[in-house]
């Protein structure tokens, strides 16, 4: 719940909650679990309001990717008691860009703010998807009026089937790409990932002009290529094909993206 961030496509993060239940085989070895495993402050499966950080982006002085609710999703129905507090928030802040990744794309028309009207500018709004059941949170996602929606392909275990039609394509402004990282022993593990799967995708979104950011290879392309960072982060160390971080373009005024 750190203001600064060590994820490489923000600046920091800002959680309205910690805790979270899973959704599907994505979720298998999340990381927020596995953080959280030997915090005996924290159970990782009840989602609880933050105290002391809930305000940080009134407190943020320079304008700022904000990456939210790392350590929660949401549109968990658990957040729905305080969920306006954050769209407050948010709304008190056009200097911001918040990028909000849910694993519940379906729940967002529904717990958008009233004044939400085609998107606000300074919200991001995403999904995860690692695997091809995960493909079925796109469809939601694509519904939801927004300046920007993007998908991150994290952690990415399996080839994804991106034959998608062009529309589908063109509404992906963004798409984080990255391997699973984890532990070589113990409960919290991590699932092979291969170049080309990235490869596809990045090809794909590139294919009808929108932004690709390669986050990491991942813990077992890490260890396959020898690379110097655990879990594969470099990107020095990363195939030419996938040396690749890009943010999407925006009018800075409105958040929107260039034409």
């Amino acid at each position: 719940m750190a203001q600064k961030s060590n994820i490489q496509w923000t600046d920091a993060t800002w959680n309205i909650a910690r805790g979270c239940t899973k959704v599907d085989e994505d979720c298998k070895f999340c990381y927020m679990y596995r953080d959280s495993f030997d915090d005996t402050r924290y159970n990782p499966r009840v989602v609880t309001k933050t105290k002391t950080v809930f305000n940080l982006p009134l407190k943020l002085k320079e304008p700022s990717k904000i990456f939210t609710s790392s350590l929660t999703d949401f549109f968990h129905e658990n957040c729905d008691g305080f969920r306006s507090e954050a769209w407050d928030i948010i709304r008190q802040c056009p200097q911001h860009t918040f990028q909000i990744l849910t694993k519940r794309p379906e729940r967002i028309l529904e717990n958008l703010p009233s004044d939400w009207g085609g998107g606000w500018g300074n919200v991001w709004l995403g999904t995860s998807i690692g695997s091809n059941k995960g493909m079925s949170r796109l469809d939601p996602l694509l519904r939801v009026p927004a300046k920007i929606r993007f998908i991150s392909f994290e952690p990415l275990h399996e080839q994804i089937g991106m034959n998608l039609d062009l529309l589908d394509l063109l509404a992906i402004d963004w798409a984080i790409i990255g391997g699973e990282s984890g532990n070589e022993n113990g409960i919290y593990r991590y699932r092979p990932c291969k170049v080309e799967w990235m490869e596809q995708i990045a090809d794909a979104v590139k294919s009808v002009g929108n932004s690709v950011f390669v986050k990491q290879m991942g813990t077992h392309l890490a260890k396959t290529l020898k690379m110097s960072d655990r879990h594969g982060g470099n990107i020095d160390e990363f195939p030419l094909s996938l040396q690749i971080r890009e943010f999407p373009p925006v009018n800075p005024s409105t958040g929107c993206p260039e034409e």
